[in-house]
């Protein structure tokens, strides 16, 4: 039809273009639903996500072959004109054709790995490139993925080629070069329509696929780079925070003095109560990579992954519901270090000159020696600039160990422990000491010269409905209950041992099936990612408790400085979890990327979202009494306006508590 209306070679090229690149985005949409789709979602539910999905997918398209036709108005730039203007744009497809591949399989690896399209957030590992690609390197099969990208990229490039023969001979016998420029702005109108929004009256723009009021459904419409280059510009924080409105709800909350009316009433100098020890002891704070709490024995796993740290449990006062605000190491370290959730969407807070400098709890321990141990690199993550928050801190990473490197994360667990422990033993004043952990992690090494840790052999059916996803994984799991072990009985040789108490908590956990083990809302609402074991160890000093409430990860500073006999001043969201007059249990939690964000207490977790109206309230605890509709409701408002104190105080205080 097209060569009967005599319709420009160069047209008719881009029409083939055109639905070669529709076939491509349409392909992996319902790839997108066959690997990630929801059980609870029917296939015709979908129907309104692949229309709007059509329109996003159109756009990306004309912005592909737009200048095609814009530059084809000079018969000199036509793909037809010569065959160096064929290799040209031949060229410029394939690399186009590879960028938009490359897009895809990253959109998948992160839609795997935190159930969230590809968006801005993934800039953060170009902040880090040497680890970030050292990790991929180490974890996964690079080469091959390469041989498997570069070969779709020639069997596309091929096909372009071939397109352009056919339509070439398919018009031989009919007209030579004819130029009709009329066909040409009508490509460009019609390409144009498409990049505003098809059949839209408004520009179709990234907060419309939020209107489907579904998270799956709203990431099944976006395509990843629609995603990507539009949350570029939430890489800046929005610093205009509705902190005032909710400082009457975070106060009561709080239990801070009501009668003050301005932020500065968060500040509030807490003395040492009755139970405080005099003795001074010494501080160890391990922050351990990916705990996830239902994977460890403490949760009942049958595979029993952790047992020593399961018996270290029943001799210490242990959390068994804590949670860290969000998923990832660097924000679970921010709101370990300062007690304020990092809220910021796209830039973690240690990456923001605006909230990196904070104030903390530990420069009140006066009289301390201050302590950082890293494996790797401090300024992965700018960690450094984190901890350098520590008046006077001694850092120790990569370059001043002993020993040898065994990854991208630097020195095995085992031996940041073993040489921590020797700084530690030679210490003649108090300390303070946070260990920072990293082998239960991609690559997921295990030192060779660990010969007394023995792997285990276990089914791939029971690994998977017991919340693990390999047998290396697991592996890895149990290796870091075996780096415990031989930290704590070399402590045990130490002198500092009787006089320390040890505080281990996980940084984020880790997202998986836990319907073995806890209620749904683990699995579905993704609690799995929060949830981590939190032990405070000290068997000379502290009586063992098992505590059932929930707890933050923000709340662990607060609580070690209520056990030592001096006063410290708490300016954040953080409270001492031992403190008896604490008026309700619960935990702040944010999912950035698909915009979660919600509270977890005793008995329910509620969560909203910041982009489309929905909001959701589960049970945590089975056996729950059925709420009437009035009961749920005051439940709900107040989960959600306590939600929403959490959020909007803490976007205040990234930039006002500041180390000063």
């Amino acid at each position: 039809m097209l060569i009967r209306w005599r319709v420009p070679k160069t047209i008719q090229w881009i029409v083939k273009l055109f639905l070669v690149y529709l076939c491509i985005f349409t392909a992996f949409r319902i790839a997108t639903v066959i690997c990630f789709k929801p059980k609870s979602l029917g296939v015709l539910e979908l129907l309104p996500s692949f229309w709007l999905g059509l329109k996003y997918d159109l756009r990306w398209i004309a912005v592909i072959l737009i200048p095609i036709a814009l530059l084809s108005l000079f018969p000199r730039l036509s793909p037809f004109y010569s065959n160096r203007c064929k290799k040209i744009w031949t060229v410029y497809l394939g690399i186009l054709t590879l960028l938009v591949l490359f897009f895809y399989g990253a959109d998948f690896g992160q839609f795997a790995y935190i159930n969230a399209r590809l968006n801005a957030d993934a800039l953060i590992f170009a902040e880090d490139p040497r680890e970030s690609l050292q990790m991929v390197w180490q974890s996964y099969p690079v080469v091959w993925i390469l041989v498997g990208l570069v070969g779709a990229v020639l069997m596309m490039i091929w096909m372009f080629r071939r397109t352009h023969v056919d339509v070439t001979e398919k018009n031989v016998n009919i007209h030579k070069f004819t130029y009709r420029r009329r066909w040409h702005l009508a490509a460009i109108l019609i390409l144009g329509w498409f990049m505003y929004g098809f059949l839209t009256l408004r520009p179709l723009d990234f907060f419309r696929a939020f209107s489907l009021n579904d998270e799956f459904k709203s990431n099944l419409a976006l395509n990843p780079l629609q995603n990507f280059f539009t949350t570029l510009r939430f890489r800046d924080p929005d610093y205009h925070t509705q902190a005032k409105e909710y400082y009457p709800v975070i106060t009561d909350f709080l239990q801070l003095d009501k009668t003050d009316s301005t932020q500065k009433g968060y500040s509030r100098l807490v003395h040492p109560g009755s139970k405080a020890l005099e003795c001074q002891p010494n501080v160890v704070l391990v922050i351990c990579e990916s705990f996830s709490m239902y994977k460890s024995s403490m949760s009942g796993n049958p595979l029993n992954s952790t047992p020593y740290f399961n018996d270290l449990c029943k001799q210490g006062i242990f959390f068994e519901r804590c949670f860290s605000p969000t998923f990832g190491t660097a924000r679970g370290v921010f709101a370990t270090i300062t007690g304020i959730p990092d809220v910021q969407l796209s830039r973690f807070a240690t990456r923001n000159a605006a909230s990196v400098n904070q104030r903390t709890i530990i420069n009140d321990f006066d009289g301390y020696e201050k302590y950082y141990f890293i494996g790797g690199r401090s300024q992965f993550n700018n960690f450094g600039g984190l901890i350098s928050n520590i008046k006077d801190v001694h850092i120790y990473e990569e370059g001043k160990y002993k020993s040898e490197k065994l990854n991208v994360w630097g020195i095995s667990d085992k031996n940041l422990f073993l040489e921590a422990n020797d700084v530690l033993a030679k210490q003649q004043k108090p300390f303070f000491a946070i260990i920072q952990t990293a082998d239960n992690h991609r690559p997921f090494n295990i030192p060779e010269e660990d010969k007394d840790f023995v792997p285990r052999i276990i089914p791939d059916e029971e690994l998977k409905k017991y919340g693990f996803e390999s047998l290396k994984e697991f592996n890895a799991f149990a290796y870091t209950d075996y780096c415990y072990k031989k930290f704590i009985e070399a402590a045990k040789r130490s002198p500092y041992f009787d006089n320390t108490i040890f505080v281990f908590t996980g940084d984020h956990g880790v997202e998986g099936n836990a319907e073995a083990l806890y209620p749904n809302a683990w699995t579905e609402q993704r609690l799995s990612d929060e949830h981590i074991p939190l032990l405070f160890y000290a068997p000379s000093l502290l009586a063992p408790q098992r505590r059932k409430e929930a707890v933050s990860q923000i709340d662990i500073l607060p609580t070690v400085a209520g056990m030592i006999q001096q006063p410290y001043l708490n300016t954040t969201l953080g409270r001492d979890l031992l403190d008896s007059t604490r008026k309700e249990s619960a935990a702040f939690i944010i999912y950035h990327a698909p915009g979660w964000i919600g509270v977890v207490n005793d008995d329910y977790f509620f969560r909203k979202n910041i982009r489309i109206q929905k909001e959701e309230l589960v049970p945590v605890r089975n056996g729950l009494p059925v709420l009437t509709a009035a009961q749920k409701d005051s439940v709900t408002h107040h989960l959600s306006q306590l939600t929403s104190a959490f959020y909007e105080t803490a976007r205040w205080m990234l930039v006002n508590n500041q180390n000063r």
